[in-house]
């Protein structure tokens, strides 16, 4: 094992070396051919030295970040931390600890010119290919230690190039290191951002890519909570924040069972965009809300994201039955739209809540009543039915209240003249 780290090891620095320069490059073989250090005139001392390799010695990834973290408190300015923020991201992704992974690869690519951390990665995978199993290594511990090393790099480049701008680049890094690990939360995470700053951006993918981060199998319950709330805020941007909630967690539910069974995002799958939802409401009444969801199909589902929780006018229909309660009143009422359909009208395929307006009770049976009211959910065929709120009755088909009945006039009893006096 301590020759394939020290390989490995090899290969990082060869990546690395790229970035800080020659001097680097001078040291790096100290380590790795045990050179008196001070014949090189290096940037660091004997007990740096000694304290790096100390921590490299240690198998344990709890041992590995005690000892990183001591070295990282003596020496803050080592150059040596190139050694030490590897040997970090290895520990914790031991420890399963993605949010420190992606700070340590944060600060490795900061560790010099960004763009020449991109290229000196990309070096340092097509070195690593070169690099051969040593004879005293089994293929499987040589397997898992190229792995990790490949990941590491594939992360510097991949976050080196989302440093640079090249978000393009940033992706081609991330994908392939999913290739190698395709349930790791950081880089599918990172990989959704990567596309998001792409131009154009490509959300699709990016939803895609940060719902399988949420599904990650090694995602704690808090992580894969918290992601999952700042997918769900991507979604309701994307789509303009007009669509209802329930419609929105339905959409977030679809994505995430979708995407935990694909790597890929299939063609076929996408959302509806805000520019979308506007052109499906521009000319949107009723009647065509109606039509669009008795059809259904993709133009049904769009017309629901598009009118759901809208206030539609003046929505004619005939008053099937009226169920009058303690602070509302439900309207069970036939959608209709021309002579025809009033007088063949039977039962209803609307409920209307109108709330506030006590008069509508008065509502009468059979009769043609108009409402303005909120679109709030509805019941597909065969038995379509559309759910409404915060509905208000048209005043002028409210029957007025009938007066109270007068009191029967009594005529006064007849009396009897009086007496004529004598």
């Amino acid at each position: 094992m301590n020759a394939t780290r020290r390989l490995t090891g090899l290969a990082i620095v060869a990546a690395l070396g790229l970035i800080l320069g020659n001097e680097l490059r001078a040291f790096a073989q100290a380590p790795a051919a045990g050179q008196d250090a001070a014949a090189k005139g290096p940037k660091y001392t004997q007990a740096e030295y000694n304290a790096e390799q100390a921590c490299a010695a240690e198998k344990v990834p709890a041992a590995v970040i005690k000892c990183a973290d001591d070295f990282v408190s003596k020496y803050p300015n080592s150059d040596l931390l190139v050694y030490i923020y590897p040997l970090y991201y290895q520990a914790y992704s031991g420890q399963k600890n993605y949010q420190k992974m992606m700070e340590i690869a944060d600060k490795l690519a900061a560790l010099g010119d960004k763009i020449g951390a991109q290229e000196a990665a990309a070096a340092a995978l097509k070195t690593f290919e070169e690099v051969k199993k040593p004879d005293n290594v089994t293929d499987d511990a040589w397997a898992k230690q190229k792995t990790v090393s490949q990941l590491t790099l594939n992360g510097i480049a991949a976050q080196a190039a989302m440093n640079a701008k090249d978000c393009s680049g940033a992706v081609t890094y991330y994908k392939a290191a999913l290739a190698l690990n395709p349930d790791d939360l950081t880089f599918n995470y990172r990989l959704g951002q990567a596309y998001l700053c792409m131009n154009p951006p490509q959300q699709m993918d990016a939803f895609w890519s940060i719902a399988r981060a949420v599904t990650a199998k090694g995602a704690t319950q808090a992580q894969s909570a918290k992601v999952k709330d700042y997918l769900r805020k991507l979604i309701v941007n994307y789509q303009g924040g007009t669509v209802c909630d329930s419609l929105t967690d339905a959409e977030l539910n679809e994505l995430l069972q979708l995407a935990g069974t694909s790597a890929e995002r299939p063609s076929s799958y996408s959302l509806p965009a805000a520019a979308d939802l506007a052109a499906a409401q521009k000319d949107m009444t009723i009647a065509s809300v109606v039509a669009d969801l008795k059809v259904g199909g993709d133009k049904g589902k769009l017309t629901w994201l598009a009118a759901c929780g809208l206030e539609f006018p003046e929505v004619p229909g005939k008053v099937i039955e009226v169920v009058k309660g303690s602070d509302s009143i439900v309207l069970k009422i036939a959608f209709v739209t021309s002579d025809a359909e009033f007088e063949a009208a039977t039962t209803p395929n609307m409920d209307v809540k109108v709330a506030g307006q006590p008069e509508a009770a008065r509502v009468e049976k059979d009769s043609a009543v108009h409402f303005t009211g909120t679109l709030t959910s509805y019941d597909p065929d065969p038995a379509f039915f559309l759910h409404w709120d915060k509905a208000k009755v048209k005043e002028e088909d409210i029957p007025k209240e009938k007066g109270a009945p007068k009191r029967p006039v009594r005529k006064p009893a007849a009396r009897k003249p009086a007496a004529k006096p004598s």
